[in-house]
């Protein structure tokens, strides 16, 4: 019997069934339902996503790496988000041999920056960019861990794009289903591309 995770969507388009595809699609499919769903953390309401247990799997962790890598064009910056983002976004430019961008919150980091306020699930916060961390023109490759409702991202975009950047693509490791960040991603910065590995 092929095997299936519950609420699990592959990222290859047949329903999360592993039973005749290849080894690495299986060992793909396998790291991604490592992440476990834990309720009403960090407040009721959120369906918070632990991607521990998939991280403390080498082999796992790797799979996932080896993938995103693949979905990143030769000759960009790999710009991840504090503080999830950037467990992927630096492993991802290792990968490729191309430089990370941290995207930081407030305060963290020294020098001129540049900041960009969004509104979240469970609050408000700040991220921001190092004035002289891109040249304009730069491609740069979005990497965060979960898409939700989207305000997060756009405002990484915004900010990468005000410091004269040129946003490829929007990656992330799981998608949620049912919340509009998709679409609102796709309203404010029509023509980026956004790829999940997994929606849940």
């Amino acid at each position: 019997m092929p095997a299936r995770a519950s609420g699990f969507k592959s990222p290859f388009g047949h329903n999360g069934y592993i039973g005749s595809y290849g080894w690495w699609e299986v060992e793909l499919t396998r790291a991604l339902e490592l992440v476990r769903e834990v309720p009403d953390f960090p407040s009721v309401g959120i369906l918070f996503q632990d991607i521990a247990p998939m991280l403390a799997d080498g082999s796992a962790f790797h799979s996932v790496i080896r993938e995103f890598a693949s979905r990143v064009p030769e000759q960009s910056f790999v710009a991840g988000i504090e503080a999830r983002g950037f467990i992927f976004a630096s492993a991802i430019a290792h990968e490729k041999a191309i430089g990370f961008i941290p995207m930081r919150k407030a305060g963290k980091l020294p020098g001129d920056v540049l900041s960009q306020s969004y509104g979240l699930e469970y609050g408000h916060d700040v991220l921001e960019i190092q004035k002289d961390a891109l040249s304009h023109g730069d491609n740069v490759v979005l990497v965060d861990d979960v898409l939700a409702t989207g305000g997060t991202i756009v405002a990484a975009i915004d900010l990468l794009l005000s410091a004269g950047a040129v946003v490829d693509r929007v990656l992330v490791l799981i998608e949620i289903s049912g919340l509009p960040g998709r679409e609102i991603i796709a309203r404010k910065h029509p023509g980026i591309e956004v790829s999940a590995l997994v929606i849940r």
